[in-house]
């Protein structure tokens, strides 16, 4: 059985400390160690987004991450994304757009909506399908998910 390593963080605004093998990615950290698991497995290579997580200040796929490497991060992960019973204007957004159906790429496609109108607040469609270019979906189509960035980025501008 190989060594674990002890790591300390933060997710969600909260600090965790944990034990993981040198090989579990990040991903397998948060669902099967931590029990956070709103962040999806879809590909489990990097290349569907679903498991997008913000990791200090960048989006990153969590399954191309090793646990190991949060020692001392900053992680926000899809349960991090509302405030307590107040859904973020872009999970609020998701919802009235209807931009979600089986649910599997909609944890990435919310925390990389987020970053992306942190980062930039009044995006052009074509900035969003860009930003939003390494998260795939198989069920909707993207002109609901687009739809739903641009509405929550005027609501958020509102704010």
């Amino acid at each position: 059985m190989p060594a674990k390593t002890y790591v300390q963080t933060t997710i969600n605004g909260e600090r965790v400390e944990f034990l993981c093998e040198p090989r579990q990615s990040l991903l397998e950290v948060l669902r099967d160690e931590i029990g956070l698991t709103g962040t999806k497995e879809g590909c489990n290579d990097g290349n569907c987004g679903a498991c997008t997580v913000e990791f200090d200040g960048r989006i990153v796929t969590a399954c191309l991450v090793l646990g190991v490497e949060a020692e001392g991060k900053d992680i926000t992960t899809i349960e991090g994304v509302a405030e307590g019973s107040t859904l973020h204007p872009v999970q609020q957004a998701f919802l009235e757009n209807a931009a979600l159906q089986c649910g599997i790429c909609t944890p990435g496609f919310i925390v990389a909506s987020k970053a992306l109108l942190e980062h930039n607040p009044d995006p052009s469609e074509h900035e969003i399908r860009f930003w939003l270019a390494n998260n795939l979906c198989r069920c909707t189509g993207y002109d609901k998910i687009v739809r739903a960035v641009q509405d929550a980025a005027v609501k958020m501008q509102e704010a």
